[in-house]
């Protein structure tokens, strides 16, 4: 079984606010706004190995680095309740169905908060029409999507996405969520993020600069705060659920790009000129705001320096170690005005930060 500290977890969040108080202290920050996150039921994804014994088959886990024996998950209360109570009856399903069972060795949930839920079943073996109306009868059963992969296989019994529904600051935002593509996985906290990104923008004619934009988290959230917003992203799933959601939002001042934050850099920097950006009027645009939202890596040395030329930065991070190296540089053009921890990740170290920095 696998045991939360429920009970712990203000004295938890607290610990990561003091962590970051103190890695940030010589930068003056201002006063840390902290965001907590739901105690239980937080997680809209969910993923996990299947071990069989000769009777069953069960959700299970492993300890990082350990040969252990599995750790089997009867129930996971830190995600969605709509995967919690999906969890037990899709296991039922599956024990009692050998065609489903049958070398089964991991299932993905991705849920919204309305409780729309996709399933993806993975196998170890090659999935035929047997396996087809099998599934087809557990996807109507349990009213979910569903999909099955196997080795160069992916069979789709009806769509591969959900729409998720975000209320911020009043406003309802949509967002397909793609199977395999990446989403922020803590919906309420997320909720959070946008709604202070919101308010740092600055509502006025000039455009907004996007690196890493994903699906369009941020992009479709702060489009009414500036006339223009252009975003960049690298992954072709993540782009293509971007423009699926600026059509559902209404939105026609949003643009996105495949390219990555390297390339547009190289290309405003007239070092690398990319065909992509050839006819989207970049030279037209009035870029007084930029947001980035970089992987675990941070920005690379001359992306942090590029975004230095704007006005005002809005810095999504998933890793303090990495933002603590790129403020250390935007720090010499800008002043940190707003800082934010927001709790995505309870129970775990991992801590997610905003920052807002005006040019000195």
């Amino acid at each position: 079984m696998l045991d939360f500290p429920f009970d712990q977890y203000d004295a938890l969040l607290a610990e990561k606010a003091q962590r970051i108080e103190q890695q940030f202290a010589r930068f003056d920050i201002p006063e840390l706004k902290i965001y907590p996150s739901p105690v239980k039921h937080f997680r809209q994804r969910a993923e996990f190995k299947i071990w069989h014994t000769q009777e069953r088959c069960f959700h299970a886990m492993f300890e990082r680095g350990s040969n252990n024996a599995p750790i089997e998950v009867e129930s996971f209360p830190i995600a969605s309740e709509a995967i919690t109570q999906l969890m037990p009856r899709l296991l039922k399903e599956i024990n009692q169905n050998p065609i489903l069972k049958q070398r089964l060795f991991q299932v993905e949930y991705l849920s919204t908060l309305s409780g729309e839920m996709l399933v993806t079943l993975i196998y170890h073996r090659k999935l035929d029409e047997e396996w087809i109306a099998a599934a087809r009868g557990l996807k109507d059963k349990l009213a979910i999507h569903l999909i099955g992969r196997a080795k160069k296989m992916r069979i789709l019994l009806d769509q591969d996405h959900v729409i998720e529904r975000l209320q911020v600051d009043g406003k309802d935002f949509f967002y397909k969520q793609v199977e395999g593509g990446f989403t922020q996985p803590n919906a309420f906290v997320n909720q959070n993020m946008l709604s202070w990104a919101r308010s740092c923008a600055k509502a006025d004619q000039s455009d907004l600069l996007e690196l890493y934009c994903g699906n369009g988290n941020f992009s479709i959230a702060l489009a009414d705060k500036f006339r223009r917003v252009f975003a960049t992203e690298i992954s072709k799933t993540s782009v293509h659920a971007a423009q699926t959601n600026k059509i559902m939002n209404k939105l026609d001042n949003v643009e996105f790009a495949r390219v990555s934050a390297e390339e547009f850099t190289a290309h405003m920097n007239g070092e690398h000129p990319r065909r992509r950006l050839k006819d989207c009027q970049l030279e037209t645009a009035n870029f007084q705001t930029v947001l980035v939202d970089p992987p675990r890596a941070g920005l690379d040395q001359k992306s942090c320096s590029m975004i230095q030329n704007y006005t005002n930065i809005i810095y999504i991070s998933c890793n303090p170690d990495t933002l603590e190296q790129n403020l250390e540089r935007l720090k010499q053009t800008h002043q940190i005005k707003r800082f934010a921890l927001f709790d995505q990740f309870p129970y775990t170290h991992h801590i997610e930060c905003g920052v807002y920095l005006e040019k000195r």
